[in-house]
């Protein structure tokens, strides 16, 4: 609930800025200017109305998660708080399996065939109201992870995302980048890359690179996420190294035409101060034509449609005027305008 209010408390102080603005070029306006309190009863009423009949920017998710891997919620409560939110279509994308002990991923092939019939059962109940597709986020894990094209042959699937949470360090020890736990990260890094913050993050987006040469994902999921714990401790984002890995990495993913998710979840969370990727990745992309897609990376069902026209207004800031959605078969793009 918290994270609802959140995301109408920004919708509200946005709109009621451009209606002060406004007003300001207007001689003698109505006087209104409580109606403009953002905190007032009155607003809040006003503006939940308008925000449920808003047409937003971007009205898809792509990218969610449930029960049967680390979500709070089974798959048919996204679906119903999508069509609440005013969502077009929403994808299930629960983390793939992977062969070791582990808290976030299905658990198993049982598990992920049970998990493909429920979303397989949701398109079709929910067929009028909204389109829903099934989906993985994959790991990758040089020879550890299942090849992408067996997920993809096994499941029907109607896309996969690939991620990196887990990087592989030269002696197989794998270094936990995700999660909630900073600690967790930095522990990674001090053992696992004996604090060499420049070989972690290089290992980091060269298995992105092996994972985009190797598997061919349909979608790069939240890039830069390596970012998340150093919170500019351990490296800076203009550093010159940072900057070179990151376009080597760009020109691997422009080669094997991908589109790259633009993450909102960072922020909602509070665990970044930009979205993933961050602006100046997004600027290169855009100067690259590298398509792009947003979504929340929900965990929670109130979470589905969370900072998706922030994102899309971060994506026109950095020069997009398009953005991608998955129209059944196919990714396809839509004006941003």
């Amino acid at each position: 609930m918290e994270s609802d209010w959140s995301s109408l408390s920004f919708f509200i102080n946005e709109v009621t800025s451009f209606i002060k603005n406004l007003l300001s070029s207007i001689p003698n306006p109505l006087p209104i200017s409580p109606i403009l309190n953002p905190q007032s009863p009155s607003t809040i009423v006003i503006f939940t109305i308008i925000a449920k009949n808003f047409n937003g920017l971007f009205k898809h998710n792509f990218h969610t998660h449930t029960s049967f891997c680390d979500g709070s919620s089974e798959p048919e409560q996204y679906v119903e708080a999508a069509i609440k939110t005013g969502l077009k279509s929403i994808g299930f994308s629960g983390h793939a399996p992977v062969p070791f002990e582990n808290s976030f991923a299905i658990k198993n092939a049982l598990s992920l065939h049970e998990y493909c019939r429920e979303i397989e059962r949701l398109k079709e109940k929910y067929s009028e109201e909204i389109e829903v597709f099934l989906a993985l986020e994959a790991d990758y894990i040089p020879d550890i992870t299942t090849d992408f094209s067996e997920l993809r042959a096994d499941c029907k699937l109607d896309y996969i995302i690939g991620s990196v949470h887990l990087v592989k360090n030269s002696e197989g020890q794998l270094w936990f980048i995700d999660g909630p736990n900073r600690e967790v990260w930095i522990y990674g890094l001090l053992n696992d890359f004996n604090g060499g913050i420049k070989v972690a993050v290089s290992a980091y987006y060269h298995q992105i690179i092996m994972m985009l040469e190797s598997q061919k994902p349909d979608v790069v999921g939240h890039l830069d996420k390596i970012k998340m714990h150093n919170r500019g401790e351990y490296f800076r984002e203009d550093d010159h190294w940072y900057i070179s890995l990151f376009k080597q990495t760009l020109e691997a993913i422009k080669e094997a035409g991908c589109v790259v998710e633009v993450n909102t979840r960072g922020l909602y969370k509070k665990r970044s101060d930009s979205l993933f990727p961050g602006p100046k990745i997004l600027r290169e992309m855009n100067r690259l034509n590298i398509p792009v897609t947003i979504s929340s990376d929900a965990h929670k069902p109130h979470e589905v449609g969370l900072l998706l026209d922030q994102a899309a207004q971060t994506l026109m800031t950095a020069g997009y005027t398009e953005v991608y959605f998955f129209n059944k078969k196919e990714w396809e793009s839509i004006s941003l305008g």
